[in-house]
């Protein structure tokens, strides 16, 4: 079997983006940059007063205060600016005004008294004060977001202070979520008995789209080879990663595996050692001069979210050029001692709270694979090293948080 890290470091290897495309900036939350944004201008464009107050040249004034300076005119946002500045005057200005030609800096109105057309004040400014120039955050021609960033909402401040309109993003890949099972039913339809509800299509298709890829799933298909074949056949030639949950372990009505093989998909691997998830498979298919990706998932509930948030999200992601395609990891002690066997990397389903020292990690009672009630209140899943035996409360562990997959 291969190890957690071999199987995501060959999973993602030489992973190519599945296109391009140009959208709305107010539609690309969530998607990836696959252009560097350049700024045109200058940010900010022009210099312009930080604070309500009254620009002047303060290189001008002679001697101590207290000073006064005519008011010579008014700086307001959105309007034209009025003329340059001589010696002896001050402009009333606000905040975010332009600078008029010649001030070099702002004396706040809280520090200024008006007798008449006069500003009255006491020390005289340093050069530069409470004034923003232009430039000073961005100049033009400079890099502001890069290929590969994932575009979130704050982004869309800059992008649109850049007058960037449209952005050239990732395309979303297309994938079809197979689910296998004689035993398997839709929500809403009559039990027969001895079945269960298929909660794993539904799960994984949000699960998809949260990662940026379109889901398409295919109602659920029985444990037969020829079936499973055709609907293999039909996912495959219209997706760019076909989700395959169940059947891929070595039980005698497991199909899947068989079905990828006749239908020409190379596998990879087909065990992880990790817990829960240890039938996981990964393969690729060649159609015609394209390549269509294929994850085998573990039929339990708990098994396939797992490995879904562990390498289906990841692979997403990269598929549409994500840079940083892992979720980022946060440290967190645990709230108990663990005991466990040695031997697979275990992801135990965790609550996190906040702690004197930083955050805790509680381990929820029901860590079974088919249990669906920890992972949906779990808020993240903690990566307990393969060799370990037993840990002790207060050890340290990496923790995933399920919201930021």
């Amino acid at each position: 079997m291969l190890t957690f890290e071999q199987a995501r470091e060959l999973l993602l290897r030489d992973v190519r983006v599945v296109g391009e495309e140009r959208v709305p900036f107010a539609d690309a939350v969530g998607r990836v940059l696959a252009e560097d944004v350049t700024a045109r201008r200058p940010m900010p464009p022009f210099d312009h007063s930080a604070m309500d107050g009254y620009a002047l040249r303060a290189g001008s004034l002679v001697g101590e205060g207290p000073f006064r300076l005519r008011v010579a005119g008014e700086s307001r946002t959105g309007a034209p600016c009025p003329g340059a500045l001589r010696d002896g005057e001050a402009c009333r200005i606000f905040t975010g005004a332009r600078l008029p030609d010649g001030a070099d800096a702002v004396v706040m109105q809280e520090e200024v008294a008006r007798e008449g057309d006069l500003a009255v004040f006491g020390a005289a400014p340093r050069v530069g004060a409470h004034v923003r120039r232009a430039g000073e955050d961005v100049p033009a021609g400079q890099a502001v977001l890069s290929a590969g960033q994932r575009i979130t909402p704050y982004a869309l401040m800059l992008l649109a202070s850049v007058e960037r309109a449209r952005v050239l993003v990732g395309a979303r890949p297309r994938v079809a979520i197979v689910a296998t099972g004689d035993e398997l039913r839709d929500l809403g339809d009559d039990d027969p008995g001895g079945t269960v509800i298929d909660s794993n299509g539904p799960t994984l298709a949000a699960l998809v789209r949260m990662v940026g890829g379109v889901a398409a799933v295919t109602r659920h298909v029985p444990d037969d080879l020829h079936g499973t074949r055709e609907v293999l056949r039909n996912a495959l030639s219209r997706s760019d990663l076909v989700l395959t949950v169940g059947g891929v372990s070595v039980g005698d009505h497991d199909v899947v595996r068989a079905a990828l093989a006749a239908e020409g998909v190379a596998l990879d691997f087909w065990k992880v050692a990790i817990k829960p998830g240890k039938p996981l498979a990964a393969g690729l298919a060649q159609l015609g001069g394209r390549a269509v990706r294929v994850l085998g998932l573990p039929g339990n509930p708990s098994s396939a979210a797992l490995t879904f948030t562990l390498f289906a999200a990841p692979l997403v992601r990269a598929m549409q050029g994500d840079a940083r395609p892992y979720p980022d990891e946060v440290d967190a002690a645990l709230s108990c001692d663990v005991k466990r066997t040695p031997g697979r990397t275990e992801f135990l389903r965790v609550r996190l709270s906040r702690g004197p020292r930083g955050l805790l990690a509680e381990p929820l009672k029901n860590q079974s694979s088919g249990a669906v009630t920890s992972f949906a209140w779990a808020d993240a899943v903690a990566r307990v090293p393969a060799e370990v035996e037993a840990l002790r409360a207060g050890a340290v562990l990496p923790c995933t948080r399920l919201g930021e997959v």
